[in-house]
């Protein structure tokens, strides 16, 4: 049986639907015209291995993927500080107070995975931005766009793989503040592309990747290396 944290009560939220995994190619294709296309499918061809045998464990079971999530609540929290510390030539005071907003979400997210998990959590992981150009809003909100689907994307196909009913209702009610953070940057770039076709399926679903997907694009934005071979996988 998987080890339980003590989640508060007041955490839980609606359940997230367990989505079926889609294809990383098919993922990357979205951002096919985006500042951050180049940048994603050069960071997955340097990070083949998103499991080398000296990373930072994830860990298994439940404990494994919410060390998962919070690796990533982690990445978006460093991305959206570097970006708020200097706003991007031309910036809007809009433009500026939206990614503020972002990053405090961000960094509660990542601050309550840290808080939950306790003496199991990883330590913090070393962000590799070179790729990105923050003076840039194109490549600024292009690299966000692509953060945030993937966040989205990472929940949904993480949400099969958690056996505890507390820490997918948990799930759920973070990976919706994630989905309104994506659509917000999406209409920045072009506005009413929220819930286009690249984001939403005929079926009126969102995208899902499992974690070695996820992992392989977020990896070329970390230094530190992830180990996630003892993830539960169904």
């Amino acid at each position: 049986m998987a080890e339980k944290l003590n989640v508060p009560q007041e955490q839980e939220g609606h359940a997230m639907l367990s989505l079926k995994g889609q294809q990383r190619r098919r993922f990357l294709s979205l951002f096919a015209g985006t500042a951050a296309a180049a940048t994603l499918m050069h960071a997955c061809s340097n990070n083949d291995d998103p499991s080398p045998d000296n990373g930072v464990n994830l860990g298994s079971g439940d404990i494994g993927i919410l060390n998962y999530a919070y690796a990533l609540e982690q990445l978006e929290a460093a991305f959206y500080i570097r970006v708020t510390q200097t706003f991007f030539s031309g910036a809007t005071a809009t433009e500026q107070q939206f990614l503020t907003d972002i990053r405090d979400h961000e960094i509660a997210h990542r601050e309550f995975f840290r808080n939950a998990l306790g003496g199991k959590a990883i330590p913090m992981l070393e962000t590799d931005f070179s790729k990105i150009d923050f003076s840039s809003r194109a490549s600024v909100l292009g690299t966000a766009k692509a953060f945030e689907d993937l966040g989205v994307a990472a929940y949904n196909g993480a949400g099969k793989l958690i056996t505890d009913g507390a820490y997918l209702l948990l799930a759920g009610k973070i990976v919706s503040v994630e989905a309104r953070h994506a659509a917000m940057i999406r209409d920045l770039l072009s506005n009413g592309s929220f819930a286009d076709s690249s984001a939403v399926d005929a079926n009126g679903l969102d995208m899902a990747l499992a974690p070695p997907d996820v992992l392989k694009v977020a990896g070329g934005f970390l230094k530190s290396k992830i180990n996630a071979s003892n993830l539960p996988t169904s």
